[in-house]
C-alpha cells in the first residue's frame, strides 16, 4: 500500500478513520505540497492546468464528495475561517453538482448543514476511505482537495501513472499504434475519383486541424501488450496514451473497484447513487478564453468547431472523435452527413415550389373557382350560424393549395424516397471508413456491460431484506417478478398519454369547430373576412405550444418509467428510455398531422345527415381545395416551432439565463474565477446526461422531412438551416456548457439507425396515401382520362360538387340569414361524389366516387411497390462497405501477419545466435580426443522413435475404418 502517493494539499487537514491510521498521528499528516516539492526542486506556484500540486502528474479524473469536519478540526483550521476573503467567497458561491436520480435533490452546501451531526456523514466517509484505500492499491495516485474555493466540496485527484496505464490497456485490449506505417492508396474506381475530386474542390471548406486532413500512410494498430511493447512507439510516453484513453482507463478501474466494508459490495456507481461522492468526470484540457490559455485541443475544437463563424466549412470528426471518444464523434459525423444530404432535398423541394408558383395562373381548376362568372352556391359550413357562400371566395385557398399540390409533388416523394435510402447507404459507407479510419473495424461488444447504481442498490436492499432467508453462496438478483409492478405501471401510463394525446387533439378539434361558428356570427366585418385562416392558424399554433409543453412532460415520465424499471446495464437502460421516449415524442407530435391528413373531412356525412359529436359539434370539412393546404401550414409551423422554441432557444436561451442568475448571485471578482483549479471550473459545468435527447430530436425531425413531404416540399430546406444552427450550438455546448464526457467506443450509433430505417419504409406508404386521399390528384386524373370531354381539366369543378335539395335540412339546422346572398336558395352544392336529389337513390354514393376509389387504392399499392423495388435495387447496387477501404483492410491484416512472422524469425534466429555462441566458448581440453561430428544421443534416437510408434499406434485405426 503506497502512502506516499495519498497526499493532501497545502493547508487540508486530513481526518483518517481508526481502521487506517493512529488516531495520535491524525494531526501530523498534513503535509504542505508546495514545501514537499520545492526541495524536489519544483516551482514553487504550480501550474493552474489538470495536474496535481507537483506541477507534474496530470490529473485523469476527479471525484467529488460533500465536506463535514468536526468541530475539532473546524477549530484547527479556523485560520482559513478568519480570512475575509475565503470567508466571502464561500458565502457567494453557489455551485450545482451532479447527482444519481436516487440522491436528494438538494446542494451539496445545504445537505452538509443539515446533516453535521448525522451518522450518515461519518458513514459516507469511511466509505470513501476504504475505496480509496483501494484505489491506491490498485496502482493510482490520489490527491486530496478540501481547501478548495468552492464550499462544502471537496475533491480527490486521481492520476495513472505509467505502469498501471500499460496493464489496463492490455486488459481492456485497446488497439495502439505500432511503428509499422503503410501507404494508404486511394481507389481507382470512377466513385473514388469523384469523391477525391470534390474532396479537392472543398478543401478552403475544411477546418484547419491536422487531425482532419486525409493522411497519406497510417500506422499499423494492435491491441496493446507488455510483452510485445517494442513494437510501439513508446519515445514519448506522455502522448502515447492519450488524454481521452487515460480518461477511460481511469474510469474501468474505477468501476472495477469494489468498496466491501459494508454487508454488500459497492462500486463506483452504488457510492455515487448513495451520495458518498456527488459526481465523479474527466477533466478538460485547458481554458478556451483568456491571455494565458495554452493551446491545446478544446481550444482548437472551440476556434474550428464550436464557433458561428465557421457553420459554413466542415466539421473537425478526427479531432472530435480524439477529444470526446467514437460514440461522441460518430454522432456528429452522422449530423454532418445527414445535413449534407439535405442540400441536394433542399434544392429540389425549391424548385418543385417554384414549379407550383409559375403554373398557379395555368391551373385550370383553380382559375375555375375563382371565376365568377361561374355563380357557385355552396352549402353552409356549419348549422344555423353559418349562411350560404359563393365558390369565387374560396380562390385564394385554391391558388395556395397549388404550390403543394401539384404533378410535381408526386415527383418529389419518389425523390424522397429515394433520398432516404441513398442517405442510409451513404452513412453506411461513411460509417465504415471511420471504423478503418479510427481502428474499429475489430471492435466488438467484448467488454463487460458493468451493472447501473440503482440496480445495486435495489439489489443491496433485497439482499438486506432476505439477509436470514437466502443462502450465503446464491446470488441475489432482480428478477421478472420484482419488476413486474413497474411494467404493468408502464404499460398503463404509456397507454393514458397516448389517449391523452387523442384528447388534446379532439380538444383542438372542438375549438375549431367553436371558434368558426363564433366567428360567423360575429358582428365585426375584420373577423368574418378571412375566417379559415384565422380558424387554421390559431389552431396550428395551440398545437405547437401543446405539442411543446407535453414533450417536456413525455420526457419526464419516460425517464421515472424507466427508472421504475431498474434496467440492469446502462445500454439496457438507453434502449428501453429511447423505446419509451420515442413512442410518446412521435405520437405527440404526428398525432395532429395525421388527423389532417387521412380524417379530416372524411367523417363529415353530408347536408341534411350531418356527422355530430359531444352533442351539438358538426364535425369538420376541408376547403374546396382540399386538406393539404391546412396539412402544410400544420407541418410549417409545428417545424418551424419546434426548431426554433424547442431546440434553439431552450438549448440557447435557458442555459444563458442560468448563467446570468449564477453571476448576479455571486460576487466572485473575475481575477478569483481564474485562479481556479481546472478541476473547479470543470464542476462548475452541466453534467453531460448522453447523446440520447440529440439524436430523438434529429429522429422527429427526419419524420417531419420525410413522412409528409408530399404536403410540404419546403421542409429540407427547413431543415437544413436549422442543422447549419444546430451543429454550431451543439458544439458550443460540449465543449463550453458540460463535462467532459467518459470516452466511449462505438462501431455505429446503434439502435438509432433502425429507427430511421423504419421511418424511411413507413414514409413511402405515408406519401402513397398522402398522393391518393389528400390531394386532389388522383380525382383529377381520372376525371381527365374518364370523363372529360376533350381530356383537359375544364368542368372538374362542376364534376366534384353534388346537389342538395336545402328543403332537405333538418330542424333547426337551415341557416339564420338564407338571403345573405341577396336572393332565396334553393340548391346549394357540396364537394362529393354523390346523386342528385331528383335520382331514385338520392344523396347516395354515385359510381364516380367508386371509380375514385379504386383508382386511389391501385395508386397506393402500385406507388408503394415501385418506390420500394426502386429502393430495395438502390441499397442493393451500392455496396455497404467502399472497395478501397476492403482492399486496406485486407492489406493491414497481411501486413500484420507478416510483421508477427518477421518478429518470431528475428528470435529464432537471436536463439540460433546464442546457441552458438554457447558452443563456441565451451572448448575442448588437452587431454581429449578432437571434436567429433555431432550425432543425435542414443537417448533422443528411442525417444523418437518411441513417439514414431505411438503416432502410428494413434492413426491406425482411421485407416482400418
Amino acid at each position: 500500500m503506497r502512502r506516499s502517493d495519498y497526499l493532501p494539499v497545502a493547508g487540508e487537514e486530513k481526518n483518517l478513520g481508526a481502521d487506517f491510521v493512529n488516531t495520535d498521528a491524525r494531526s501530523n499528516e498534513s503535509i504542505p505540497m508546495k514545501n514537499m516539492y520545492t526541495d524536489e526542486g519544483s516551482p514553487l506556484y504550480p501550474r493552474l492546468g489538470p495536474y496535481f500540486t507537483d506541477g507534474r502528474r496530470r490529473v485523469d479524473y476527479v471525484l467529488a464528495y460533500q465536506i463535514q469536519k468536526p468541530n475539532s478540526i473546524r477549530r484547527q483550521s479556523s485560520k482559513f475561517s478568519d480570512n475575509n476573503f475565503i470567508r466571502r467567497l464561500r458565502r457567494s458561491m453557489s455551485m450545482r453538482s451532479s447527482r444519481a436520480p436516487l440522491q436528494p435533490k438538494e446542494d451539496p452546501e445545504i445537505a452538509a448543514q443539515k446533516q453535521r451531526t448525522d451518522y450518515h456523514e461519518d458513514d459516507k466517509r469511511f466509505r470513501r476511505e476504504e475505496f480509496e484505500e483501494n484505489l491506491l492499491e490498485t496502482g493510482l495516485e490520489l490527491e486530496k482537495d478540501e481547501g478548495s474555493k468552492i464550499p462544502g466540496i471537496g475533491f480527490l485527484k486521481i492520476h495513472a501513472p505509467w505502469d498501471v496505464l500499460c496493464r489496463e490497456a492490455e486488459f481492456m485490449k485497446l488497439k495502439m499504434p505500432t511503428k509499422k506505417v503503410y501507404e494508404v492508396k486511394q481507389g481507382s474506381n470512377l466513385v473514388e475519383k469523384i469523391r477525391l475530386f470534390i474532396h479537392k474542390v472543398t478543401t478552403p471548406l475544411h477546418p484547419k486541424v491536422d487531425a482532419n486532413r486525409p493522411q497519406s500512410v497510417k500506422s499499423l494498430s494492435h491491441p496493446f501488450s507488455r510483452e510485445k511493447q517494442h513494437l510501439f512507439d513508446l519515445s514519448d510516453r506522455d502522448t502515447f496514451f492519450d488524454s481521452k484513453t487515460r480518461n477511460s482507463i481511469v474510469y474501468e478501474v474505477l468501476k472495477r473497484t469494489r468498496c466491501t466494508r459494508a454487508k454488500y459490495s459497492m462500486g463506483i456507481t452504488s457510492l455515487l447513487a448513495n451520495g458518498v461522492y456527488t459526481s465523479a468526470y474527466p477533466l478538460h484540457d485547458g481554458d478556451i478564453e483568456g491571455v494565458n490559455a495554452e493551446p491545446n485541443d478544446r481550444k482548437l475544437l472551440y476556434e474550428q468547431w464550436a464557433s458561428y463563424s465557421v457553420f459554413y466549412k466542415y466539421q473537425p470528426i478526427g479531432l472530435i472523435r480524439k477529444y470526446f471518444g467514437e460514440k461522441v464523434g460518430l454522432y456528429f459525423a452522422w449530423l454532418g452527413v445527414y445535413t449534407q444530404m439535405l442540400i441536394p432535398a433542399a434544392i429540389v423541394g425549391v424548385i418543385v415550389f417554384l414549379y407550383g408558383c409559375a403554373t398557379v395562373d395555368d391551373n385550370i381548376p383553380s382559375m375555375e373557382i375563382c371565376d365568377p362568372r361561374n355563380n357557385i352556391t355552396m352549402c353552409p359550413l356549419c348549422d344555423h350560424a353559418c349562411s350560404y357562400w359563393k365558390l369565387v371566395t374560396a380562390c385564394g385557398t385554391a391558388r395556395a393549395s397549388h404550390l403543394f399540390d401539384n404533378p410535381a409533388t408526386v415527383f418529389f416523394s419518389i425523390f424522397m424516397a429515394l433520398w432516404a435510402v441513398l442517405f442510409m447507404e451513404h452513412w453506411k459507407r461513411r460509417q465504415m471508413r471511420l471504423n478503418y479510419i479510427w481502428d474499429l473495424t475489430g471492435f466488438g461488444e467484448e467488454e463487460e456491460d458493468h451493472n447501473r447504481a440503482e440496480y445495486e442498490f435495489r439489489v443491496m436492499q433485497k439482499t438486506m431484506k432476505q439477509e436470514h432467508s437466502t443462502p450465503k453462496d446464491e446470488k441475489v438478483k432482480l428478477t421478472c417478478t420484482d419488476r413486474m409492478p413497474a411494467y404493468l405501471t408502464t404499460v398503463v401510463m404509456m397507454s393514458f398519454m397516448i389517449l391523452v394525446t387523442f384528447a388534446i387533439v379532439f380538444g383542438v378539434i372542438l375549438y375549431r369547430i367553436s371558434i368558426k361558428a363564433a366567428l360567423h356570427m360575429s358582428n365585426y366585418p375584420v373577423a368574418r373576412s378571412n375566417i379559415r385562416a384565422t380558424v387554421k392558424t390559431t389552431a396550428a399554433i395551440i398545437n405547437l405550444i401543446v405539442i411543446i409543453i407535453m414533450d417536456e412532460i413525455y420526457g419526464a415520465i419516460a425517464r421515472w418509467l424507466n427508472t421504475l424499471e431498474v434496467p440492469k446495464t446502462d445500454k439496457s437502460y438507453e434502449e428501453r428510455l429511447i423505446f419509451k421516449t420515442f413512442v410518446l415524442k412521435f405520437v405527440n407530435a404526428f398525432t395532429p398531422i395525421v388527423y389532417l391528413a387521412f380524417f379530416r373531412g372524411r367523417l363529415v356525412g353530408r347536408p341534411g345527415n350531418y356527422l355530430y359529436v359531444v352533442g351539438s359539434y358538426r364535425m369538420e370539412e376541408c376547403a374546396h381545395a382540399g386538406c393539404l393546404m391546412e396539412l402544410c401550414i400544420q407541418l410549417c409551423i409545428t417545424m418551424l416551432g419546434k426548431q426554433l422554441i424547442q431546440n434553439n432557444l431552450f438549448e440557447i436561451g435557458i442555459p444563458k439565463l442560468k448563467k446570468l442568475l449564477r453571476r448576479r448571485k455571486s460576487d466572485m471578482e473575475e481575477e478569483v474565477n481564474k485562479s481556479l483549479q481546472r478541476h473547479e471550473k470543470d464542476h462548475i459545468l452541466g453534467p453531460f446526461v448522453g447523446l440520447s435527447p440529440e439524436y430523438m430530436e434529429m429522429i422527429i425531425q427526419f419524420g417531419m422531412v420525410t413522412l409528409f413531404v408530399a404536403s410540404f416540399p419546403l421542409a429540407p430546406l427547413f431543415a437544413l438551416l436549422n442543422n447549419i444552427i444546430e451543429i454550431r450550438l451543439d458544439a458550443k455546448k460540449f465543449v463550453m456548457e458540460l463535462r467532459r464526457p467518459i470516452a466511449a467506443k462505438a462501431k455505429d450509433i446503434g439502435i438509432w439507425y433502425n429507427l430511421l430505417r423504419g421511418l424511411s419504409k413507413v414514409a413511402v406508404i405515408v406519401n402513397a396515401f398522402v398522393i391518393s386521399f389528400t390531394s386532389d390528384f388522383i380525382p383529377r386524373l381520372v376525371y381527365q382520362y374518364m370523363y372529360s370531354l376533350d381530356g383537359t381539366m375544364h368542368g372538374f369543378v362542376n364534376h366534384t360538387l353534388s346537389y342538395f335539395n336545402v328543403s332537405d335540412f333538418q330542424p333547426g339546422t337551415d341557416p339564420l340569414q338564407p338571403m345573405h346572398l341577396g336572393y332565396k336558395v334553393d340548391v346549394c352544392r357540396y364537394k362529393d361524389y354523390r346523386e342528385p336529389p331528383s335520382s331514385s337513390a338520392p344523396y347516395e354514393l354515385s359510381k364516380e366516387f367508386w371509380a375514385v376509389l379504386a383508382a386511389r387504392l391501385a395508386f397506393v399499392v402500385v406507388f408503394q411497390n415501385v418506390v420500394m423495388l426502386m429502393s430495395d435495387f438502390v441499397d442493393w447496387l451500392i455496396p455497404d462497405i467502399p472497395k478501397d477501404i476492403s482492399l486496406q483492410i485486407h492489406k493491414e491484416k497481411i501486413l500484420m501477419v507478416e510483421l508477427f512472422m518477421k518478429e518470431e524469425q528475428g528470435k529464432r534466429l537471436a536463439a540460433r545466435d546464442n546457441h552458438n555462441q554457447d558452443n563456441c566458448t565451451s572448448l575442448p581440453s588437452a587431454n581429449q580426443s578432437p571434436a567429433q561430428p555431432r550425432s543425435r544421443p542414443a537417448t533422443h534416437a528411442v525417444f523418437w522413435e518411441k513417439k514414431r510408434k505411438e503416432r502410428e499406434a494413434n492413426v491406425a485405426p482411421v485407416y482400418n475404418m
